[in-house]
């Protein structure tokens, strides 16, 4: 009622030598592509980060949860759109999609490894709260050779040339391009290769 500050603050500047530390981490992803849409599933995730001496590793942990599925949405959905005037277009979660429910890898493990003590870093601790936005490169990375995996039963199927074999994929890797990207733009034309590979291969089923 008297609006008194109940917060305590501090600020910490060390030695400018002192900031120079290292952070260390290793992330693996698995994931499942629709050709047919573009939608890419996180089915799992395996994170595993250096705190150096955790302060509170249930803090440490959000942290590193946090910043992996920022990440995610920076990988692959949060795409920045301009118009002719540069003025941004995609201003609205209509139109510019964040991380959402969804989008959490269905199953995500996380583990925080201690590396003991660091000389100059306040307790021995190290930053957990941007540094693993890096690590979901790995589903950008599980994406890929998802898609180069559909490729190539596509060129067996004879839908796609040898030319065809390198691709580049953007970043934010989104819907339509992990669509393109498969070979198949259309529902039509997947549907109509599906036709062709029943009539050559008689009974075969797919």
């Amino acid at each position: 009622m008297q609006a008194v500050n109940l917060a305590a603050n501090s600020y910490y500047v060390p030695a400018s030598s002192s900031m120079q530390y290292l952070n260390y981490g290793a992330a693996v992803s698995e994931v499942e592509i629709d050709i047919l849409t573009g939608e890419t599933k996180i089915l799992q995730s395996d994170i595993i980060y250096d705190c150096g001496q955790s302060l509170n590793p249930a803090v440490d942990m959000g942290q590193i949860e946090g910043a992996f599925v920022q990440g995610i949405g920076f990988f692959m959905l949060e795409e920045y759109l301009t118009n002719t005037d540069g003025l941004v277009v995609s201003d609205s979660t209509w139109t510019y999609k964040i991380p959402t429910i969804d989008t959490i890898p269905k199953n995500f493990n996380v583990q925080v490894l201690n590396s003991g003590h660091h000389e100059k870093r306040v307790l021995s601790s190290k930053a957990s709260g941007e540094p693993p936005l890096l690590l979901a490169s790995s589903v950008h990375c599980a994406t890929r050779a998802a898609i180069k995996a559909a490729r190539k039963q596509l060129k067996l199927w004879g839908k796609l040339d040898e030319s065809d074999s390198e691709f580049y994929l953007e970043v934010p890797a989104t819907l339509p391009v992990v669509k393109t990207q498969c070979g198949l733009d259309y529902v039509e034309k997947y549907l109509e290769s599906l036709r062709h590979q029943k009539i050559g291969n008689g009974l075969s089923t797919f």
